[in-house]
């Protein structure tokens, strides 16, 4: 899905690439943890510039073991020094000034549970949402934005049912207007005026997020969290510009969750299903395909408006560097690669 091909085939793509354009896919390392350092657990994956090699354990037949190295090339890679301003300086920081210029822009990240998916992006001191509203505040202050005041809604994608998250839970319905603009009818907007007020009503929000135990994570999300900055006019209300932020539920396969029940089975696939949509929508639009698969999930649906027409995408794939994730790190490559 990015602008991602094994080194073999465009070696020479190890330069940055073009922060404007309409899709882009970054990957992003986090560093070893104190508990994988203590087990003993080796750094399997090196970045070199735009590049990424994953060494991933394997056995032979006869039971010797040998590594086989994988790699890629996306849009931009991140090692495990790099810190949240990094990433958001080449990843939501190009989105903040596309905000302004009437744009609908998105960024979401991918990775298996605990991979740094929801410390990347919401982080409550330092995720990519909050340098953004920094940002989109320093800007709001500037006479030539006068006009314009923001928006905040918060919501979750849940078993494919949507839930405001700043009004009780409330269930909402995604419907297509007389333009085949995707409209969230019911969901709750508060305006805001600074960074402060932003957290405080993502905070909110956030401690009512569908989150369980499972065996990747104690407090594992079970949902796709949609937190959306809208730009309107202060006379008219009309839209002039949306920014979403997404944190993708974990991406590891149903068995390393731990679904043993049917409630967390049927999360799961839930999970699966709009995950896969989201890929077949992402790849329809880069290859520029006259049909694209909005429909297939709630996930998809609801972000329709972020793939077409005046809009661009950014996705921050997290990845685990040790070896006993390397097979999760690779499915998450592989997902990323177009």
């Amino acid at each position: 899905m990015a602008r991602a091909k094994a080194l073999g085939r465009n070696a020479s793509s190890s330069t940055a690439s073009d922060m404007t354009a309409k899709i882009r896919v970054c990957v992003r390392k986090r560093p070893l943890n104190s508990k994988e350092i203590n087990k003993g657990e080796k750094d399997m994956a090196t970045v070199l510039g735009c590049q990424l090699a994953v060494d991933e354990p394997k056995v032979r037949v006869d039971m010797t073991k040998y590594i086989e190295r994988h790699n890629f090339i996306f849009d931009d890679v991140f090692d495990s020094d790099a810190t949240n301003e990094d990433v958001y300086r080449r990843t939501a920081y190009p989105l903040v000034q596309y905000l302004f210029e009437g744009g609908k822009a998105t960024c979401f990240a991918y990775g298996q549970t605990g991979s740094g998916k929801t410390f990347t992006m919401l982080d409550d001191k330092q995720g990519l949402y909050v340098l953004a509203a920094r940002d989109i505040f320093i800007m709001l202050r500037k006479p030539e934005h006068s006009h314009l005041s923001a928006y905040i809604g918060f919501y979750e994608i849940y078993q494919g049912h949507l839930y405001d998250l700043l009004n009780n839970r409330k269930r909402l319905n995604p419907r297509e207007d007389g333009k085949s603009n995707v409209v969230i009818s019911g969901l709750k907007e508060y305006e805001i005026v600074n960074v402060q007020g932003l957290m405080q009503v993502f905070e909110y929000g956030n401690n009512v997020r569908s989150t369980g135990s499972t065996n990747a994570n104690a407090d594992s999300s079970r949902s796709h969290a949609i937190m959306q900055i809208v730009l309107k006019n202060r006379a008219n209300k009309s839209v002039e510009g949306k920014l979403s932020f997404i944190d993708l539920a974990g991406s590891e396969r149903g068995a390393d969750r731990g679904e043993t029940d049917v409630k967390t089975r049927m999360e799961g696939a839930e999970i699966n299903k709009s995950l896969l949509a989201l890929k077949e929508c992402i790849r329809a639009l880069d290859q520029d395909k006259k049909h694209t698969p909005f429909r297939q999930s709630k996930l998809t649906q609801v972000l329709k408006d972020s793939f077409v027409g005046n809009s661009r995408t950014c996705m921050v794939a997290t990845i685990s560097p040790n070896n006993s994730n390397s097979e999760h790190t690779l499915n998450t490559l592989r997902y990323a690669d177009r």
